[in-house]
């Protein structure tokens, strides 16, 4: 049988999806198996995943993948049946034989035509087989008999399956988008609708075309905001899709530096923006590495210090009213401020007498400084100096805060503070200089009212202090457009601004309120100026700048702020 060539790509586009959603979740039943080597039932799971890719890719003709699922399939064959224990060692072999197969899904993806060298891995898995790879049993047979059974419930299972009509379609990512930006000139439209709306209710016209009015809008601000969230809605994804990387990796690194670490998973189900998704994974990355080579003490120093053997590191996500939160906690040795200042010293990054006025927390955020490390030699698991800058410069790009609170001997624990979206933001509208500015509602921690004399130097540098912390003040009015602070009143409003670790104060003169808003691209003319993310159109139908927190605070450290 012959496919038209379109048919054809979407066939082989369908098998790599679904593959990759496979082996995504293979991962971690992996992992499981290692914990209950007798779970006869989650054999049989695994081996159904790998069988249905041979057969995929046999009818696609993607023979390496035939080949190596084939052995991989002969080996778990043996184990769900009982005629082989599941070891270290065979999982080793296994994860590899994955590790092949998400490789070869990569070249058929790129469509580079490359072929892989499958012999190391084909040959380990046939020395299995054949009895020749020596190692120590598990200590947990497999029942016998049990697959049977499990079989026979499959297959009723998928009887049952079949008579189930398809509930989820794939759909194109720019059509989503698409439909977003619609949606985002439909909530312009009703911000517009609602303050034209409103004036004509302060106007004191009483007419029944006016109560009609206003109820016709109260529908379509209902309407607007569901189509908004089920918009949105769609461009959501579990963050499962980037934790269930982590039992594996974890794993592996443990296996490699001679650790015990288990790792605890909670909130998987916490659904984020795809965008926020990605932006994510590589940070997360980085610190869990840190925690398992940095953080974590080897199984005899643990025990020293009267530690269980095995470490505990911590991965969670939760919703916190418009923000997503994601922390990773370990039991370790945790940091020691102390330390990290007189390393920075020592490198450089920071004088000496700065460093002794550093409180702990600001201390703490030392790590995020680029080029710092205090790895004593570099490793191909961490400590090049690169990581901890990269989770900064991410965690900044999508408007997120990070906080870190570490305590010598007992452990670190490393939060986010993420959007829900970034498509369609809440912002606080702002006015300095007699203009009007939009700061993103992510970026704001607290607004406070202040008199200029509450505001004071310190060797140049303005600065206020709210609750005994002090923070830099920057004045908003003077940076963005050079004019003076407006004289008409004698009250300010400090705005606190979270970046990254960092956290300082934007002077204004007034207040708006929050409101709704659809950011638009400044083009190609204004495009990367700094301190200045995107657009909008007001309810009033005015355009203002959405600033930049992060740009903003650059530009001020080198020319406002010295």
């Amino acid at each position: 049988m012959s496919f038209p060539s379109e048919e054809m790509d979407d066939i082989i586009n369908d098998f790599l999806a679904e593959a990759s959603e496979s082996l995504e979740q293979l991962d971690q039943k992996f992992m499981e198996l290692e914990k209950q080597p007798g779970d006869t039932a989650l054999l049989n799971d695994i081996f159904r995943s790998i069988h249905t890719i041979k057969g995929a890719a046999g009818f696609l003709g993607f023979q390496q993948m035939v080949d190596v699922t084939h052995s991989t399939e002969d080996v778990l064959n043996k184990l769900r049946k009982g005629e082989m224990r599941v070891t270290p060692g065979i999982m080793d072999a296994i994860l590899q034989s994955v590790d092949l197969i998400k490789l070869l899904l990569c070249n058929i993806k790129e469509k580079n035509g490359r072929e892989e060298d499958l012999k190391p891995t084909v040959a380990l898995l046939h020395d299995i087989l054949e009895g020749k790879f020596k190692e120590e049993p598990a200590s947990h047979p497999a029942p016998k008999g049990a697959d049977a059974e499990d079989e026979h419930k499959q297959a009723r299972h998928e009887e049952g399956a079949a008579a189930v009509k398809e509930q989820s379609i794939r759909v194109d990512l720019d059509r989503v988008d698409s439909v977003l930006n619609l949606a985002g000139e439909l909530v312009l439209s009703r911000n517009r609708l609602m303050r034209l709306g409103g004036k004509l209710s302060d106007s004191g016209s009483e007419s029944e075309l006016n109560s009609h009015v206003n109820e016709a809008i109260a529908q379509l601000d209902l309407v607007t905001t569901d189509l908004q969230l089920a918009v949105m809605k769609m461009r959501m994804q579990p963050i499962a899709k980037v934790f269930n990387k982590f039992p594996r990796m974890v794993r592996d690194l443990a296996r490699q530096m001679d650790k015990e670490v288990e790792l605890v998973i909670s909130g998987e189900e916490t659904e984020l923006d795809k965008t926020v998704i990605e932006e994510i994974g590589d940070p997360l990355v980085h610190i869990v590495r840190n925690s398992i080579d940095h953080g974590m003490e080897s199984p005899a120093e643990r025990e020293a210090k009267g530690k269980p053997r095995c470490g505990k590191v911590e991965l969670a996500a939760y919703q916190e009213g418009r923000n997503i939160i994601v922390s990773v906690r370990d039991d370790g040795k945790g940091m020691d401020p102390e330390a990290l200042k007189r390393s920075a010293v020592e490198k450089g990054l920071i004088p000496a007498d700065e460093a002794e006025r550093l409180s702990k927390s600001d201390a703490l955020n030392i790590i995020f400084i680029p080029g710092f490390s205090t790895a004593k030699a570099v490793s191909n698991i961490s400590g090049r100096g690169v990581g901890m800058d990269v989770v900064k410069t991410n965690i900044s790009r999508i408007n997120g805060t990070i906080t870190i609170d570490s305590e010598v001997g007992k452990g670190t624990h490393i939060t986010f503070r993420l959007p829900l979206t970034l498509a369609i933001i809440q912002a606080l509208t702002v006015e300095a200089g007699g203009e009007v500015y939009g700061i993103p509602l992510s970026n704001v921690i607290e607004n406070i009212r202040v008199t200029a004399d509450e505001i004071k130097s310190v060797e140049g540098r303005e600065v206020i202090n709210i609750r005994d912390r002090i923070y830099p003040v920057v004045r908003l009015g003077s940076l963005v457009s050079g004019a003076s602070a407006d004289a008409r009143s004698e009250w300010k409003y400090i705005v606190i601004i979270g970046i990254g670790e960092k956290h300082f104060g934007i002077l204004v003169d007034r207040l708006h309120g929050q409101e709704e808003i659809v950011m638009k691209s400044m083009g190609e003319y204004l495009k990367g100026t700094e301190g200045v993310a995107g657009a909008c159109i007001t309810g009033d139908g005015n355009v203002i700048l959405i600033l930049d927190m992060a740009g903003l605070l650059t530009s001020a450290q080198r020319g406002y702020v010295h």
